[in-house]
This record gives structure tokens, sequence and C-alpha cells, in this order.
């Protein structure tokens, strides 16, 4: 458990700070904390570390954000929103964030009643294209949906398109689910999910590198993206244009030895260009058509197995070797009679006769004016 002015300590420094900045995790590892904010303040590191230039330029750069910023009003307003500053060390913690060594966050702020930890024990990020097409919704809420209704944690970025349709599908299912901000988590944006966020804060867990009050800025998003996958055992990417953010998770994921999904899309959809590039360009990248083949991959060797996809029985499949032989010895076109169908089957004509009628009632033959020729469904792959 992180003490009270280590924990102050890193509040403040989510609000300094970055997020993931090697330098700063560099000195928190060596000294801790309050050292590493107190080098913030004095522009002096602790002993033993050195610095380039252009880390002592961040160490002011700091200093300036430090001043304009007030982290005792930050752990004022958590109290107030149900909001609660999880650190490394803490029970609720997930240790699987330490996968990311010097790029690990300082702190993580969380609103909403879901345990972090407990839930990223089997989950799995769902992400994609914000301008998703109607497939890419589709197929990302029936995983967000399906995946909750096994018990598996769906994170997401809580962005318009892929993101938000996982979020909304696992909360249909009244499952778990997490959305990680480049903002702070009182922040409703897009301002278009707010109702889903507020949902989400009453039912399942919204999370942040950033304190309370922080607006969206353009490069925290690419930044959030190593949470994402560093939180979940595996990233399925649903639909992702050329220059998506969503391959960008995916390159983490490859980073952090997580297990890489992607779901197919339409070769002439530009939602799918990103898709349909990993899974030609990248061995690592496993094709997924639904939740049974994420389990597969994610969950437990030999014990989560997706179920073979099986051949529908067609009514022919039901008939007796015999019965069969009699129907295949039938020409696809025309007609013939049981004297020409008993040779071609091997068969004595008293069998085949008997064989015809019984084809005849099941709807495969009709009679022909020089004998016996398939009926138009018969004729057809599906019967």
């Amino acid at each position: 458990m992180t003490g009270t002015g280590e924990r102050e300590a890193r509040a403040a420094l989510c609000a300094a700070a970055e997020p993931g900045d090697a330098f700063l995790n560099r000195i928190i590892d060596h000294a801790g904390a309050s050292a590493a904010l107190a080098a913030v303040r004095t522009g002096r590191l602790p002993g033993g570390l050195e610095a380039g230039e252009g880390e002592v330029r961040r160490l002011e750069q700091w200093r300036i954000r430090l001043g304009a910023s007030a982290p005792e009003e930050d752990l004022a307003v958590c109290k107030e929103m149900d909001v609660r500053l999880v650190c490394p060390g803490d029970p609720e913690w997930p240790t699987t964030l330490d996968d990311l060594g010097a790029a690990r966050p300082y702190a993580l702020w969380l609103r909403g009643p879901g345990d972090l930890r407990y839930g990223c024990l089997r989950s799995v990020a769902v992400v994609g294209s914000r301008g998703a097409s109607a497939y890419g919704l589709r197929v990302a809420a029936e995983l967000g949906a399906e995946l909750a209704e096994r018990d598996w944690t769906v994170i997401s970025g809580g962005a318009l398109g892929v993101d938000a349709a996982a979020h909304r599908g696992a909360l249909a299912a009244d499952g778990p689910t997490v959305a990680v901000f480049a903002n702070g988590v009182d922040v409703p944006y897009p301002a278009a999910n707010d109702g889903l966020f507020a949902e989400m804060a009453r039912r399942a867990l919204l999370i942040s590198e950033s304190p309370p009050g922080t607006p969206p800025q353009r490069l925290r998003f690419l930044v959030r993206n190593r949470v994402i996958a560093a939180l979940s055992r595996g990233t399925v990417i649903v639909e992702a244009e050329r220059r998506s953010g969503a391959l960008n998770t995916a390159s983490w994921a490859r980073r952090l030895g997580r297990s890489l999904m992607v779901v197919p899309g339409q070769v002439d959809s530009r939602s799918s260009v990103g898709c349909l590039r990993l899974l030609r360009e990248d061995p690592d990248a496993i094709l997924v058509t639904g939740s049974a083949d994420v389990i597969e991959v994610v969950g437990r060797i030999g014990a989560d197995l997706a179920p073979q996809p099986s051949s529908p029985v067609l009514p022919r499949d039901r008939l007796d070797p015999a019965t069969r032989a009699v129907l295949e010895s039938l020409p696809a076109r025309g007609s013939a009679g049981p004297a020409q169908l008993a040779a071609k089957a091997g068969m004595d004509l008293a069998t085949v006769n008997g064989k015809l009628g019984l084809l005849s009632a099941g709807g495969f033959i009709e009679r022909a004016a020089n004998g016996w020729r398939l009926t138009r469904a018969a004729r057809s792959r599906d019967y």
C-alpha cells in the first residue's frame, strides 16, 4: 500500500508531467515519488542520477506546470465525485501495467464501482475506427456483449465508433467494461458519449492517467493506447483505416507480448485497410470472427477452445448408403429408367425400384416420360 506522502506526490506528478515519461519513472524507481517531486520543484536530481540536456529542460517544464496545478484540489475533487487514486503497490493496481517498464503510469484515477485489478484478470481490448461502418459497429457490439456474457472484461478507449459500440455491448449484457481516457475521468469526451460515460461511472469503470478536470490533448490519445494494451490479455482490432490509432494499440500489444487479433473486413472498405494490412503483413496477427475465437486465443489452453464450425446437414445426408447410391445414379439433367439406374448403381432391379419409391416420397425425384428425373429442389446443392 502506497503511503500518504507518496500518494500525494504521485498525484502531483500526474499533473506536472506527460504520462509514462521514462526519465521521470527512472527518478521514481531510484528514489521514490516524493524525491521525484522534490527534484521537479528544485531542479536537483537525487544522488546517483544524471540527466541529459533534454531531461534537464523537462524538469523545468514540469516545475512550471506544477506551479499552475493544484494536486490538493484534485484529491479533494476525488472525494466529492467518488473518484479514487490507485498507485503501484495498491491492492487494485494491475501488475500487468508493470510490463510497460519505463513507460508505466505514475498512478491512475478511477471512477466507477468496478475493481480494476480483478477485472483485468480476464480482459480483452476491443478497439477500432471512430468512423466505423455499420458492419464494424455490429461486430464490436456483439463482441462486447458476448465477451461480457462469458465474464470477460471489455477494455477500450471510449471513443466514437468501435470503442463506444464495444462498451455498450458489454453494458447491454450487464458485464464489466473499462474505458481508458486521455483526459480527466470527469470530462466527458467525446461529448456525444456523455450518456455512455454516465452509465459506465454508475456500473463499470472509467480510468485515466490525468487528474480530474484535465481536458483532452491530441498526443495523449496515442499515449493512452499503451495502457489499453497492457491492461488486457489480448487486443482485437475490429476496423482500422490506414492511419488509425487502433494500429498504435496493436503495436503496443505486440511489444508487450499480448495476443493480437484482427477481424477481417471487406476488401474494398476504407475502414478495413488497416485490418487487412495487419493480416497480410504481421505473422503474429490472428484472424478472429467472433467471441469464441477471441476466448480461444486469450483463454486457458485446452479449456476455452472455440467449437469447430460444422457443415449444414442436408436432406440427402440422412439417406442410407444404398438409397444415396441410387440418387447419385440419376443424371443431373434428363431422365433414366430403373434398369439403367440399377446397372449404374450396381444393384438388382427390385432393390432399385424400392429405393426409387423412397426417393419419390422424400421429394428427391419425380416421374418422367422415360423413367425418373431429379426434382428442381434435388438439383440444388442445398437439398
